[in-house]
C-alpha cells in the first residue's frame, strides 16, 4: 500500500512536438476500412448513391419501441421543466433530474437486459432533439452522460463484468462523464499529463492529474478518465467519483448553458481497479474516436431541433408583426431569409436522419459522414438561430423574462444564441473537423504515395511508392474526367434529377481538385488548412444535396401528394451548388498566403497601433 502514500507525480509542463503530435494522433486512428464509406467514396471521385438511397428507415419495432417513451417524455418536458428558471437559476432542479431517471432518460441505448430502454441510435438522437427543442441544459446532461460518457464505450468496449456491474447503475441514471480535456490538451492529446500508474503488486493503478471543462463532472457518479500509463500511451478506466482521492476543484460558468455541470476535476492517488480499464492499455484515444463516431450524431439532431424552433418563431412572428403596411414575412429581405432557413432545416434533419440511421443499419463505416453532420449541421443552425434573432429584431436580443414583464410572447431567442454557440466546438470544433475530414479523404492517396513526401522514408521505399503511385494514377486519374450517367442519368428523382447529376459530376471534380492540390503544395499541403477546409466544404455541401435529394424522393415516393419535400430539396440544393461552385473557384484563387501574412505580423506585435484608442484593460489584469 505505500504507492498510495506516494506524493503525485508533477505535472508534464512541456508541450509535446509537432511531430510528436501528430504520432499520437496517427497512432489513434481507425487506419482500416473494413465497410465503405459514402463520404470517404465522394472524395475518391466515386458517387455510391446506393449507399444512401433509398432513404435509410427507421425499423418498425424499434419506432414500435419508442413511442411510448417519445410520449412520457414530450409529457414530461411540456409539465415539467421551466427552462427560464433553469438559466436564470444556473441549476436544473432535483426534481427535473429524478423525473429524467424516472422516465428512463439516463438509458435510452443501454440494453434491456441491463434495464435500459435499448433504443436504437436514431431512437435516442430523435429523443434528444425533442430535449433540445425545450432546454440545452437538459441535452447537455443526457448528451455528456450517453453520447461519450460511460455507457456508450462500456457497450462498444466494456467486457462482461464491466457491463454487469455498471450498466444496471447507469440505466437507473447514475449520472456519467468524459473526462479527456486538461489546460494544455483539448484536440491535441500528446500533451496529456493525467498519468496512472500500475502498481507494484498489479492489482491497480494509482491515478494523478487534473481535467477541464469535464462536462457533468461535478455531479457524475461514474467517468471514463484518459491517463497516460507510460511512453505515448494512453488508457481509458472507469472511475468512481466516490472514491478517495477524486475531487470538484470548481464549477464552472459559460456565456450560455448556464446549468452545465461542468468543472475542473482532479485526481490525487486514486487507486484504479486493473479490472476497471477500458478495452485495454493504451487504446484510450481510439477508444474515444471510434465512440465519438456515433456520440457526435447527438449535435447534428440537436441542432435541428433548435433550428426547427426557430423556425417556429419566426413564422409565428413575420406573419403577425406589420411594417409599412403587410407582414414583414411579405417583405422580401425577410422572406429570402425564411425561404432559405426551411430549405436548410430540410437538408439538416436528411444529415442528421441519414448518419444516425446508416448506424444502426450497419455496413458502413460512418466516421466521415458522423464528423461531417456534426460540423455542417451545427454551423448552418448557428446561422438559422443568427437569422431568427435579426428577424425578431430588439425582442429577438431581449429576455424571455423582460418580454414576460411587459406582456410580450416570451421567445426564447436570445437565450437560444447563448446556448447554441457552443455546438460549434462540442466534441471537436468546426476547424478540428475540417482536419479529420481532411486527413481521412487523402487517406487512400497516402497509402499509395505516402512514401513519396514523407522526409523519413528510405530512397528504396520512395522508388518502391513511385512504382505503385505510377501504377494507380495512370487508371484512377481518367477516370474522373468521364461519366455519362453525370450527364443524362438519375431520371428516377425527376425534377431532383439534375440536382444528383450535379453531385454526381462534382464528386469527380473534387477528387481531381484534392489531387491537383496534393501535386502542388506536395508535403506542405497539411499545412494549406484553408485549402483542405474549402475542399471538405465542398463535400459537406455534396453529401447535404445528396441526402436531401434522397430523402424527399423516398418521402415523395410513399406519399405522392405531397410534394412539399421535393420544393425543399430543390431550393436547398439550388443554394447549395452555388456555394459548391464558389469554393470550387477559391481552391486555387484565393488569398490565403497574404492574409496568414497579416496574421502572423499581428502576432509578432507589428500592428498594435490599430489597437490605439481602447482603455488599456490589459494594464489592470
Amino acid at each position: 500500500m505505500t504507492d498510495v502514500l506516494r506524493p503525485p507525480a508533477p505535472p508534464r509542463t512541456e508541450l509535446a512536438t509537432e511531430q510528436e503530435a501528430r504520432e499520437v494522433a496517427e497512432g489513434a486512428r481507425e487506419k482500416v476500412w473494413e465497410a465503405p464509406s459514402f463520404v470517404r467514396e465522394l472524395f475518391e471521385g466515386s458517387f455510391r448513391l446506393e449507399l444512401v438511397y433509398p432513404f435509410p428507415a427507421m425499423d418498425p419495432a424499434d419506432l414500435e419501441r419508442a413511442r411510448p417513451f417519445m410520449e412520457r417524455l414530450e409529457r414530461f418536458l411540456i409539465e415539467q421543466v421551466d427552462s427560464d428558471l433553469i438559466d436564470r437559476e444556473g441549476k436544473i432542479p432535483a426534481h427535473v433530474i429524478q423525473g429524467l431517471r424516472d422516465i428512463g432518460a439516463f438509458g435510452i441505448k443501454i440494453p434491456q437486459e441491463y434495464g435500459g430502454l435499448g433504443l436504437s441510435q436514431t431512437g435516442y438522437t430523435h429523443a434528444i432533439g425533442m430535449v433540445t427543442s425545450v432546454d440545452g441544459n437538459l441535452t447537455a446532461l443526457l448528451s455528456a452522460a450517453q453520447s461519450i460518457g460511460v455507457p456508450q464505450p462500456l457497450k462498444l468496449f466494456g467486457t462482461p463484468e464491466q457491463k454487469e456491474r455498471y450498466l444496471p447503475r447507469l440505466a437507473k441514471g447514475a449520472i456519467s462523464a468524459f473526462a479527456l480535456t486538461e489546460a494544455n490538451v483539448g484536440s491535441d492529446p500528446a500533451a496529456m499529463s493525467t498519468s496512472a500508474v500500475l502498481s507494484e503488486d498489479g492489482t491497480h493503478y494509482v491515478l494523478n492529474g487534473e481535467k477541464l471543462w469535464c462536462t457533468n463532472g461535478t455531479v457524475a457518479e461514474l467517468m471514463v478518465v484518459m491517463a497516460r500509463t507510460g511512453g505515448k500511451k494512453i488508457t481509458a478506466f472507469i472511475v468512481e467519483t466516490e472514491w478517495p482521492g477524486v475531487e470538484v476543484v470548481q464549477r464552472l460558468h459559460f456565456m450560455g448553458l448556464k446549468a452545465i455541470e461542468n468543472g475542473i476535476i482532479r485526481f490525487t492517488n486514486v487507486r484504479v481497479p486493473v479490472e476497471n480499464v477500458l478495452w485495454g492499455e493504451g487504446k484510450g484515444l481510439k477508444l474515444a474516436l471510434i465512440t465519438l463516431n456515433t456520440g457526435r450524431l447527438t449535435l447534428p439532431a440537436s441542432a435541428v431541433a433548435g433550428a426547427k424552433r426557430a423556425l417556429e418563431i419566426v413564422r409565428r412572428w413575420a406573419a403577425e408583426r406589420v411594417q409599412w403596411g403587410q407582414p414583414i414575412g411579405k417583405h422580401d429581405a425577410i422572406a429570402q431569409k425564411i425561404g432559405r432557413m426551411t430549405a436548410d432545416i430540410f437538408a439538416m434533419e436528411a444529415v442528421a436522419d441519414l448518419a444516425s440511421l446508416m448506424a444502426d443499419r450497419g455496413g458502413t463505416d460512418i466516421r466521415l459522414e458522423a464528423a461531417m453532420a456534426k460540423m455542417w449541421n451545427t454551423e448552418v443552425g448557428w446561422r438559422i438561430i443568427d437569422d431568427a434573432l435579426q428577424i425578431k429584431g430588439g425582442r429577438g436580443y431581449e429576455t424571455t423574462d423582460s418580454l414576460r414583464s411587459r406582456g410580450e410572447r416570451p421567445d426564447p431567442i436570445e437565450r437560444m444564441m447563448r446556448d447554441f454557440r457552443i455546438n460549434l466546438i462540442f466534441e471537436g470544433s468546426s476547424e478540428i473537423m475540417r482536419l479529420f475530414i481532411a486527413r481521412e479523404a487523402v487517406d487512400t492517396h497516402l497509402e499509395v504515395a505516402g512514401a513519396l513526401i514523407d522526409p523519413k522514408t528510405t530512397a528504396a521505399e520512395k522508388l518502391a511508392a513511385l512504382g505503385r503511385s505510377a501504377l494507380f494514377y495512370a487508371t484512377w486519374y481518367p477516370r474522373l474526367w468521364f461519366g455519362l450517367r453525370g450527364q443524362v442519368g438519375y431520371g428516377e428523382f425527376g425534377r431532383l434529377a439534375t440536382h444528383v447529376r450535379f453531385v454526381d459530376r462534382a464528386s469527380r471534380k473534387l477528387a481531381r481538385t484534392l489531387f491537383h492540390c496534393m501535386v502542388r503544395f506536395g508535403p506542405k499541403l497539411e499545412k494549406r488548412q484553408a485549402v483542405l477546409g474549402r475542399l471538405v466544404e465542398i463535400g459537406a455541401e455534396l453529401l447535404a444535396i445528396t441526402a436531401a435529394c434522397s430523402r424527399a424522393q423516398t418521402m415523395v415516393a410513399q406519399d405522392p401528394d405531397n410534394q412539399g419535400p421535393v420544393e425543399l430539396a430543390d431550393l436547398f440544393s439550388r443554394q447549395a451548388r452555388r456555394r459548391v461552385e464558389d469554393r470550387f473557384a477559391a481552391v486555387f484563387d484565393n488569398d490565403d498566403v497574404a492574409t496568414y501574412a497579416v496574421a502572423q505580423q499581428v502576432l509578432r506585435k507589428e500592428h498594435t497601433w490599430l489597437e490605439r484608442g481602447m482603455a488599456r484593460l490589459a494594464d489592470r489584469q
